[in-house]
């Protein structure tokens, strides 16, 4: 299985705490970033299995779209642990969405905490967040992960069918009309992973899945209730990228 490595530029989490501040209050009317001690996320409403994201920081995106669409290749089936292992991280925390796991050592230390509320713009939080990185860095691609949780309002989401469609799919629109949406409501925890700009991996650039503990959860798309909507979140920059099983054939449609 083919794998490639890329370091990312890493700016300081000073610099980035002003980076994102300035970019995100073009987009609510609220934002507070600042530099804060990761809290205990095996606590509600995180429950994950280790109490922080900060350590050895990864970014691996495995296969791709195109193993989804048109048609599905169900042989694309990946094992985590050689995933940890193939990152050089055996044993490593996997946090993310399906596309995009963000790989951690699982310990406690300095983090970003951003917090936003009232959207006043048309971006939702990771695209202004990852267009606000895209802008200030240009061609020096930056890759974050983390996790969130959208305290107050709605979110739109998609979850798959129970079935794989037995008809390709070639457009935005015959996938849409394929997945099914939902309208969630908070408090939803929320599991991103977002790289500025591709450097050149055929990456899905920004993927969001999320989950609840009142049975919601999906991939989160935007908020819908942009007057009362809330975020809390906590984020690191990647170190590296590990492109793994790479698509020969590609195409741009699915990715939303």
């Amino acid at each position: 299985m083919a794998c490639a490595e890329y370091s990312f530029h890493v700016p300081s989490l000073e610099e980035l705490v002003e980076v994102l501040q300035k970019g995100l209050k073009d987009n609510f009317a609220d934002v507070q970033v600042s530099i804060v001690d990761c809290p205990d996320l095996t606590k509600e409403p995180f429950t994950f299995p280790v109490k922080g994201i900060c350590g050895k920081t990864r970014i691996a995106e495995i296969g791709g779209v195109p193993y989804l669409l048109p048609h599905v290749n169900k042989k694309k089936v990946y094992d985590l642990n050689k995933i940890a292992k193939e990152i050089k991280l055996p044993g490593a925390f996997i946090l993310g969405a399906g596309a995009g796991p963000f790989q951690t050592l699982g310990f406690n230390s300095e983090v970003i905490e951003v917090k936003a509320k009232r959207r006043t713009g048309k971006l939702n939080f990771v695209t202004c967040m990852r267009q606000t990185l895209e802008k200030h860095y240009g061609d020096k691609p930056v890759g974050m992960g983390g996790t969130f949780v959208i305290q107050k309002g709605k979110v739109k989401t998609h979850i798959m069918p129970a079935e794989f469609s037995s008809c390709p799919l070639n457009s935005d629109e015959e996938v849409n009309k394929w997945l099914h949406f939902y309208e969630m409501k908070a408090p939803l925890v929320c599991l991103p992973v977002f790289v500025s700009r591709d450097p050149g991996f055929d990456l899905r650039l920004e993927h969001t899945h999320c989950f609840s503990h009142h049975g919601e959860g999906g991939h989160y798309h935007y908020d819908t209730t942009p007057d009362t909507v809330e975020y809390l979140g906590y984020f690191l920059p990647a170190e590296f990228l590990y492109r793994i099983d790479q698509p020969k054939e590609t195409h741009s449609f699915g990715r939303d």
